[in-house]
């Protein structure tokens, strides 16, 4: 699966002057997408804030059921942190699938330090709301 970024999603949309850019990557059926915190992704002093941290783990997991070659919404998203992200260091996110249906998908998603420590894991459910014509973009205007 092609993902395509040609669009302004905060996340991953390569339109939006102050998004985050993320590209995603498929290896072995987990979705990953790296990303290093800047200054101005600050939460507390030298930390990512949690809030930004939520929203690449509900990326990853969106890619996921793009993956599936279906596009969703997050019906329930649950965070748990586990270790402060420290702003310079390079994060790797990644996703899987734990359970599909016709149109309810369960993921899970995690948030690695370049230790290979957890920093934050996600469960969540997304809901299918169609399939993804071939050759068209997940995001279109």
């Amino acid at each position: 699966m092609e993902f395509y970024y040609d669009h302004m999603c905060f996340a991953c949309g390569n339109q939006n002057p102050i998004g985050l850019s993320l590209k995603f990557e498929v290896q072995g059926g987990k979705v990953k997408t790296h990303f290093t915190p800047q200054q101005v992704h600050e939460g507390y002093p030298g930390v990512m804030h949690g809030g930004l941290i939520t929203t690449i783990l509900d990326e990853v997991m969106a890619r996921s059921v793009n993956m599936l070659g279906s596009h969703g919404v997050t019906a329930r998203l649950e965070v748990r942190y586990r270790e402060a992200v420290p702003i310079g260091q390079e994060i790797t996110f990644e996703s899987t699938i734990t359970n599909a249906r016709k149109t309810i998908i369960d993921l899970e998603a995690k948030a690695f330090l370049p230790s290979g420590k957890v920093a934050a894991e996600a469960l969540a459910r997304f809901m299918v709301m169609g399939k993804i014509e071939e050759g068209k973009k997940i995001h279109e205007e």
